[in-house]
C-alpha cells in the first residue's frame, strides 16, 4: 500500500496515501478503540460539521483570512459532505476524549485534503491549505464541534418528529376504524367503565402529539451556537466581526432562524440543550413503553388472554410450542424506550460533569442524542408498518366482557343512586348473575329504560337522562 508520512506535536506517522483524513484522525483512530459508534454511522452529524466549516470559511473570506481559491475550495469540500459525499472519511469513535478535538480534526483534515484535491496539490500538501490555519480558521474544537452537534441534532430532530407524525396518524386511523367497537375500560388492572375501542387508539394517538410542543421546545437551543467563542468563549484567535458573520452565514446555510449566544463563556460549557432534548426523548419514550405495554396486554391471548384485538403475527413465537405467535414488534419497541432511557441517565450525568470552562463529557452525551433519536424513528416506523396499521379488532370479545361486566353498573350510578348499585354489584359477584337481569329481577327500572341507560352512546360520553329509578 502506497503511504504518505505527515506530522503533528507527538511527531511523524505513516497513513495510506489516499485517505482523505490526516495525522491527527489516525491518532484518535489509534487511541479510541472503544464503541462501535463510528463518525461514519451518523450523517447529519457529519453535515452538521460541514455546515460550521462552510459558515466560519465564508465568515474568513470575507474577513480576507482565506484567499479566494482557498475559500472556493474548502466550500467546494464543505457542500460534498453535505450532499453525503466523503462520509467514509470520518472513522473516529463517536466516544473519545479530548472534548471532540478528534472529530473536530477528522473534518479539518478531510475538508483540507478535498481542498487541497480540487485545487490541484496531492493529499497532505498543507502549506496550500492546512486543516489548522485555513479550515480551523478563527475556531477552536470548543466552538466548532458543539455548533456541529447541535446543528445535526437539529436536522435529526426534524426527521424524529416527522416520523412521530406517522406513527400518531396510524394510530388516529386506527381510532377512526374501531370508533363503533364497545368494550371494557380497566383501571389498575380490574375492570372500569365502558369505552371505545376507538377511544382507546385515539388516546395513544393524542398523548404522542402533545410531545410534539416539548420536542419542539427543547430542539430550538439546538439553534443558538457559540462560533468565535474558540478555546473558553473569549474569542481569542478570533478577527473582530468574525462571530457574526459565522452565525449569519450559517443561518443563510440552513434556512434556520440561528443565533449567537448572549454569553459566549457560559456557552462554551454549557451542554444542558443535549440535556433538555435527551428528557425531551424520554418523555415520548415513556408513552411509547406505556402503548406498547396496552398493545401487548389488549392483544394477549388468543384464548386465555384478553384478546380484545389482534396484532399482525410477524415470526413464530416458540422453538416448542407449536402455534404460538408472540407481540414481537411492541417488545423491541420496549426495549428502545429502555435505551433511551438509559442514554438520557447518562447525558445528564455527563452534562453535570462540566467544570470550569468545559465539558469533556460531550462526545458520549452527542453519541447517546443521536441514537437515541435513530432508536425512536425506527422503532416509530417499524410499529407503525409492522404492527398499528394491521391491527383488527375482536368485536364480539369486547362486546362479550362489556355484556358481561359488572363494571357497567357504574353507568346506572346517577339514576339508581350509589347504594342500589352497590348491592347489584355485590350480588352480581356472589352469584354469578349479570348485572342487567339484577336490576330487572329486583324492579329497580324499567326494560325501557335500562336499555336506554346501556345504549353504547350513552356509556362513552357525559349524557343527561331523565330517567327515575322505580324503587
Amino acid at each position: 500500500m502506497k503511504m504518505r508520512t505527515e506530522s503533528d506535536l507527538l511527531g511523524s506517522a505513516e497513513l495510506p496515501a489516499d485517505v482523505l483524513y490526516g495525522v491527527q484522525t489516525l491518532r484518535g483512530i489509534e487511541n479510541f478503540k472503544i464503541s462501535k459508534f463510528k463518525l461514519s454511522e451518523y450523517p447529519l452529524f457529519i453535515k452538521g460539521l460541514a455546515i460550521a466549516k462552510l459558515g466560519a470559511a465564508e465568515a474568513n473570506h470575507a474577513l480576507g483570512l482565506l484567499t479566494d481559491e482557498q475559500y472556493k475550495a474548502i466550500a467546494q469540500a464543505c457542500r460534498e459532505i453535505m450532499e453525503g459525499q466523503h462520509h467514509d472519511a470520518f472513522p473516529v469513535d463517536m466516544i473519545q476524549g479530548g472534548a471532540g478535538t478528534t472529530t473536530n480534526m477528522n473534518a479539518n483534515e478531510v475538508i483540507a485534503n478535498r481542498a487541497l484535491k480540487i485545487m490541484g496539490h496531492e493529499y497532505g500538501e498543507y502549506q496550500y491549505c492546512s486543516p489548522n490555519d485555513h479550515v480551523n480558521c478563527s475556531q477552536s474544537t470548543n466552538d466548532a464541534y458543539p455548533t456541529g452537534i447541535h446543528l445535526g441534532m437539529y436536522a435529526t430532530h426534524m426527521e424524529l418528529m416527522r416520523h412521530l407524525a406517522l406513527l400518531v396518524e396510524a394510530f388516529k386511523r386506527k381510532g377512526d376504524e374501531f370508533a363503533d367497537v364497545l368494550k371494557m375500560g380497566r383501571t389498575q388492572l380490574q375492570d372500569a367503565v365502558p369505552m371505545t375501542l376507538g377511544q382507546t387508539f385515539h388516546g395513544f394517538a393524542s398523548i404522542l402529539k402533545d410531545e410534539f410542543v416539548h420536542l419542539d421546545e427543547a430542539a430550538k437551543d439546538f439553534l443558538t451556537i457559540n462560533m468565535g467563542a474558540t478555546a473558553i468563549g473569549t474569542g481569542i484567535c478570533a478577527e473582530p466581526g468574525y462571530a457574526e458573520k459565522c452565525t449569519a452565514s450559517i443561518a443563510k446555510i440552513t434556512g434556520w432562524d440561528i443565533r449567537l449566544t448572549d454569553d459566549m463563556v457560559g456557552a462554551t460549557s454549557d451542554t444542558s440543550c443535549l440535556v433538555g432534548y435527551a428528557a425531551a426523548m424520554k418523555r415520548v419514550a415513556v408513552k411509547m413503553g406505556k402503548i406498547s405495554n396496552d398493545l401487548r396486554l389488549l392483544s394477549s391471548g388468543p384464548r386465555c388472554g384478553l384478546g380484545e384485538f389482534n396484532l399482525p403475527a410477524r415470526q413464530p413465537g416458540s422453538s416448542i410450542m407449536p402455534g404460538k405467535v408472540n407481540p414481537v414488534i411492541p417488545e423491541v419497541m420496549n426495549q428502545i424506550v429502555y435505551k433511551v432511557m438509559g442514554n438520557e441517565v447518562c447525558v445528564t450525568m455527563s452534562g453535570e460533569a462540566g467544570q470550569m470552562e468545559l465539558n469533556a463529557m460531550e462526545p458520549v452525551m452527542a453519541q447517546c442524542c443521536f441514537e437515541s433519536a435513530e432508536l425512536l424513528m425506527n422503532g416509530f416506523d417499524t410499529l407503525r408498518a409492522l404492527c398499528v396499521e394491521g391491527i383488527t379488532a375482536n368485536r364480539e370479545r369486547c362486546a362479550a366482557y362489556v355484556h358481561d361486566s359488572i363494571g357497567v353498573v357504574t353507568a346506572l350510578n346517577p339514576v339508581i343512586g350509589y347504594k342500589n348499585s352497590t348491592k347489584i354489584a355485590k350480588e352480581a359477584l356472589e352469584t354469578g348473575k349479570g348485572v342487567y337481569e339484577l336490576v330487572l329481577e329486583h324492579g329497580i327500572l324499567t326494560k325501557e329504560d335500562l336499555d336506554t341507560i346501556l345504549k353504547p352512546e350513552n356509556l362513552i360520553k357525559p349524557v343527561k337522562l331523565n330517567i327515575k329509578p322505580l324503587k
